[in-house]
């Protein structure tokens, strides 16, 4: 278990070292004035953030403005920590997948793959929102069995329970196309909810060695053991409590930003985030997923 200082300290020098990693051939910035914060700096303070259940940008800025300023005495205005911290969507991601290439997840022969929703605005404003217009779009949860506007967040899960990948579209887009997307890396089992139910997609994801296992409709004939039905259904409660976590801890459901750029750096920093905590876990021998001491109060 850290303490707060410890946990700041150990997500910093983590972001640190897989920065200058990363970045040792094509810096980050080629031209131009560096940044009175330096990059690791920014990232960690959001994955500190986040961690904290300070979930918009402005939360975490004040968050540090107000506790941690002595340790960030360069942090400025909220709107230059704002700009600087989605400028660096993309390197959240790549930091993402090195993190989980380190914990293996790439390597599991089991896999999982699951949608939640990302809810713009309550139903009763979606018709005035001005967010996102011609790319937000209304779907349904199947989980809690109710209609939402915005989108969809889609990920697939290794059997240690870290992410491997991940996207996002409109509320109403087939899962079964998302599931090409995040399924580039892996080999072995893939097990995904009816919603992906499809013989032709099987069929195609064979031939890159994947096996889509899904539980079956109820008109549908099982032909599986039902031993290896239940094991299935066993298994797949583990990214039920993946989406538990980016829900209520990482807020993953609810959408804080105006444009694309935004939400994608949100999205990838939330996501960097859970995957960070899971590697600090497994330096201190701590089951993975056990975030809620992972910090002292």
């Amino acid at each position: 278990m850290y303490s707060i200082e410890e946990f700041i300290i150990a997500v910093y020098c983590c972001v640190e070292d897989e920065l200058q990693t990363l970045t040792q051939a094509q810096p980050i910035r080629s031209r131009g004035f560096e940044p009175g914060l330096s990059d690791a700096e920014v990232l960690a303070m959001e994955i500190v953030g986040e961690y904290q259940n300070y979930d918009s940008d402005k939360g975490i800025w004040s968050y540090f403005r107000r506790h941690w300023h002595s340790w960030f005495p360069k942090l400025s205005s909220r709107s230059t920590f704002v700009r600087q911290a989605a400028n660096l969507w993309q390197y959240k991601h790549r930091l993402q997948q090195r993190l989980a290439a380190a914990l293996g997840a790439f390597e599991e022969d089991v896999h999982l793959i699951d949608g939640l929703p990302m809810r713009l605005c309550c139903l009763t404003h979606a018709g005035r929102c001005q967010s996102f217009q011609g790319v937000a779009a209304y779907g349904y949860c199947a989980a809690k069995d109710e209609k939402f506007y915005g989108f969809r967040g889609h990920l697939n899960v290794s059997l240690n329970g870290v992410i491997t990948d991940f996207t996002v579209t409109p509320a109403n887009g087939d899962e079964r196309e998302a599931l090409w997307e995040v399924t580039q890396q892996i080999q072995g089992l893939l097990i995904g909810d009816k919603g992906y139910i499809s013989q032709s997609l099987q069929s195609e994801l064979k031939q890159a060695n994947v096996d889509l296992q899904t539980p079956l409709r109820s008109n549908m004939q099982e032909t599986r053991p039902k031993a290896v039905v239940r094991q299935l259904q066993t298994v797949r409660r583990l990214i039920e409590t993946v989406n538990a976590q980016l829900s209520e801890r990482f807020q993953f459901e609810r959408i804080r930003a105006r444009d694309l750029w935004h939400l994608t750096s949100r999205v990838n920093r939330k996501v960097l985030a859970h995957t960070l905590c899971c590697w600090l876990n497994r330096q201190l021998n701590r089951p993975l997923l056990q975030f809620d001491d992972l910090v002292a109060d």
